[in-house]
């Protein structure tokens, strides 16, 4: 049996910080999807420095988790055991450099990076508007959206590995694919972005047309945590421009008889039934027990074997005791 959380024998084993530890912090409120149980520590540290010093003097028996805005997660009821770290504003700043290079924190909201480039008069990078979350996550999967990527503009991403050691790493050493990028134990702490020369308002409207695109496919204004399953075929949500008859997840799902299909709280999305949503108290369960029967559904109507693109993270809740 797991055993129950220990949020103050934790914090005796871990260093002192110059930034924040939060024993039992409750996740839910930190993820698009408001659901989950609690962190045994939440750590946001104050800087770069503050995140390697604690790294490297904290056991390496004890688990240490990076997690972003939550966008693109499930965080189960049990909660996550260990230490959470959540980056903040020491690792949100965003700089516009010569030669159209963007410099930006892994905390930096993707939004706010293609903001930041589009008025320097740098193009690019404005399918960044459309991604849920931050530099650092984007990294991990190769965020991405109308057929560009972060392997497209990728210079260099800067990370800290557990040892609390430093590492840069090239665009080639990233191994890229699909929704996925090779290292898997790394804290990303920003990244160098290459963009080309533009015009401020052209790229704007760029912009501005992305998202409406965006708003009319997708339901923007609900409760989910962007696309559920990857497509098959490998292609984003919104595929690319010479690639519209790729198969596409959110068409399986709907030949499955999916759209629509509820357990609880959780829904498949409508609008677009690849969007898992909490449409009103669901949990993490429900939404996770609905995602399997897709999964089910699909492989018994088509043959076809759906992918989970959001990170379920965490213990079921009855993986572990209650906490004295």
């Amino acid at each position: 049996m797991s055993r129950t959380f220990s949020p103050d024998a934790l914090l005796e084993r871990l260093p002192s910080v110059r930034g924040r530890l939060e024993p039992m912090r409750e996740l839910a409120p930190l993820t698009w999807l408001r659901v989950g149980g609690p962190a045994e520590v939440l750590f946001s540290p104050a800087d770069i420095e503050d995140l390697a010093a604690f790294l490297s003097a904290t056991p390496e028996d004890i688990p240490v988790l990076a997690l972003g805005v939550g966008s693109n997660v499930i965080v189960r009821d049990g909660g996550i055991r260990g230490v959470v770290v959540r980056l903040g504003r020491g690792f949100n700043a965003i700089t516009v450099a010569a030669d159209q290079r963007v410099i930006a924190g892994a905390a930096a909201l993707d939004a706010r990076v293609a903001l930041s480039a589009a008025s320097a008069g740098v193009d690019g990078m404005a399918f960044l508007r459309g991604i849920p979350g931050t530099i650092g996550g984007a990294l991990r999967m190769n965020a991405g959206a109308y057929g560009r990527y972060m392997a497209d503009i990728l210079v260099e991403a800067h990370a800290l590995r557990r040892d609390g050691s430093s590492v840069v790493l090239s665009n080639a050493e990233m191994g890229f694919g699909y929704r996925h990028s090779a290292p898997r134990d790394l804290f990303y702490t920003g990244a160098v972005l290459q963009g080309s020369s533009g015009e401020p308002e052209a790229v704007l409207a760029q912009m501005e047309a992305l998202m409406e695109r965006r708003a009319q496919a997708q339901p923007v204004k609900d409760r989910t945590a962007g696309s559920t399953f990857r497509n098959p075929a490998g292609f984003s949500s919104t595929g690319k421009a010479d690639d519209d008859m790729a198969l596409k997840a959110w068409k399986l799902i709907d030949e499955a008889g999916c759209r629509g299909l509820a357990r609880g709280g959780a829904v498949m999305n409508e609008k677009h039934p690849n969007f898992l949503t909490n449409a009103g108290g669901a949990s993490a369960a429900e939404l996770e027990a609905l995602g399997e029967e897709v999964i089910a559904r699909v492989r018994v109507h088509s043959g076809h074997e759906l992918t989970w693109e959001i990170e379920r993270i965490g213990e079921a809740l009855a993986q572990r005791s209650e906490d004295t």
